[in-house]
């Protein structure tokens, strides 16, 4: 008993995240506790409340930005009044059926990855605990690969390839990583031994592939939002619709797992259950989003950590990690498509340079603290 009040006092009032996870010094923070018409009351975080919406804005300015670049420019005003159906023919077709849905995918994609790598650090209590890392992003490459080279199958063919291969391997990386459980740095071992093999595999695929197949599976792999439509957007809001919200809805039981299993066990928490719940949601989403725009890297290891800079919160700031997901993704493409003058790259090859920077300070910063 006194082991859940000491549990519950440290989930409470929130001294800092779980071991190896962010910033360990103490914060104040100011809660309010809010109370609906039906009698229902919940806390909010002053503080995390205010980093969300501001999130959420930067990523709708993003947008906005995003959609008026191109070879026919359009000012933001223009864009917000084409959106609103004020806009000529023109600005119609290019807005609503040419860039649009790229901004779409390219949000529910930043969204995804960003909760996806909250409930992967988070389960593992580690930082370095992202589908990145763990082999499930290469799974989704080696089963849309498999599908390119071996069927020459068509776009629907190889994205469901990628959520196959995708949901395989976080299956086989949770089975071998079970042991009376699955522990986090368990997890983050078997899950880089996946990598690794999943990695050789897509070498060894493009080696047995023809020249075209060869080039379709390179561009492939690099991550990309360029040509992506309506057909790509509608899938990828369904399944984030769905999982999204279930995974908040977890959010407090993932919050007392970092806190260990024991006291999560001592707080009515079912650890395993909910563990695997979380675990099949994430991969559900990350295999999703790389069907829909590629592997794009290192999003869903940084979102989460930024995340929970920004806010100064224990706990895996889950919303807060899909708007820092979804806008670093689109400040991502707009880099892509404008700082390197008329030649554009794709989106994958900016969050690879931006994120291996920040991998690297991470590994410093993680060292000079003892925790690595």
């Amino acid at each position: 008993m006194k082991a859940a009040q000491d549990a519950e006092a440290a989930q409470d009032t929130g001294p800092g995240p779980a071991p190896g996870t962010g910033p360990t010094r103490n914060t104040t923070r100011t809660v309010h506790a809010v109370r609906t018409p039906g009698g229902l009351s919940f806390r909010v975080d002053a503080r995390a409340f205010t980093v969300i919406v501001l999130l959420m804005a930067a990523a709708a300015a993003a947008a906005v930005v995003l959609i008026g670049s191109g070879d026919f420019a359009m000012t933001p005003g223009e864009v917000l009044t084409t959106l609103f159906g004020e806009g000529t023919f023109q600005q119609e077709f290019i807005v609503t059926d040419l860039r649009l849905p790229r901004v779409l995918v390219g949000l529910l994609v930043g969204a995804a990855l960003g909760v996806g790598g909250a409930v992967f650090q988070s389960v593992s209590r580690n930082p370095l605990g992202s589908p990145d890392v763990l082999g499930f992003g290469q799974g989704s490459a080696v089963g849309a690969l498999m599908v390119i080279v071996l069927f020459r199958g068509g776009p629907a063919e190889v994205a469901a390839g990628a959520v196959a291969g995708g949901m395989l391997t976080g299956v086989a990386v949770y089975l071998l990583a079970w042991k009376r459980g699955v522990h986090g740095y368990r997890l983050v071992l078997v899950g880089i031994g996946a990598a690794a093999m999943l990695t050789a595999a897509t070498h060894y695929l493009i080696t047995k592939a023809n020249l075209v197949d060869a080039t379709r599976a390179v561009v492939w792999m690099t991550g990309s939002l360029d040509g992506r439509d309506w057909a790509q957007v509608w899938p990828l809001l369904g399944v984030c619709a769905v999982l999204v919200p279930l995974v908040l809805g977890h959010g407090r039981a993932l919050r007392m797992l970092e806190m260990g299993d024991d006291a999560a066990h001592a707080l009515g928490v079912r650890v395993e259950r909910t563990r695997l719940v979380l675990l099949g949601c994430a991969v559900i989403l990350v295999a999703v989003a790389t069907a829909a725009a590629g592997p794009i890297v290192f999003v869903s290891l940084s979102a989460p950590q930024v995340a929970r800079r920004l806010t100064r919160s224990p706990g895996p700031n889950l919303a807060a990690a899909a708007c820092t997901g979804a806008a670093l993704l689109l400040v991502a493409d707009w880099t892509a498509m404008n700082a390197f003058g008329d030649r554009q790259l794709p989106v994958g090859v900016v969050t690879g340079v931006l994120g291996g920077c920040y991998l690297l300070w991470l590994l410093v910063s993680e060292r000079r603290a003892g925790r690595i």
